[in-house]
């Protein structure tokens, strides 16, 4: 059984593209994150609005299903994560390939 995982994609209030995750990311559900990064990706390249922001704030487990997702749009996204997954990013070395930072925090995970 998949578990939970909210995917929602919206322009900021600059324009720029957003996807937003909650939930939990892993093996049992990577598929339709992978299908909503792919797609954002290509639309913010399409729209020229820029990087794609792909906002974990709101996830509170990724596995590494969802880390290998991430690695081939690095140069594409900007990611910002709930605390302790920055630390993951750090270590997987997706950190150095694509901007991460962390989101303030907010009680939400």
């Amino acid at each position: 059984m998949p578990t939970s995982l909210t995917l929602d994609t919206a322009r900021s209030s600059e324009g720029q593209l957003v996807l937003t995750a909650t939930g939990e990311i892993d093996l049992s559900n990577v598929e339709p994150f992978t299908d909503a990064l792919e797609t954002a990706v290509a639309e913010a390249d399409r729209s020229g609005s820029g990087t794609l922001v792909v906002d974990l704030s709101a996830v509170a487990y990724l596995d590494s299903a969802g880390v290998n997702v991430l690695f081939p749009h690095a140069g594409h996204i900007r990611v910002i994560a709930h605390p302790f997954l920055v630390r993951l990013l750090d270590i997987t070395g997706f950190s150095a390939l694509a901007s991460v930072e962390a989101a303030p925090p907010t009680g939400r995970v």
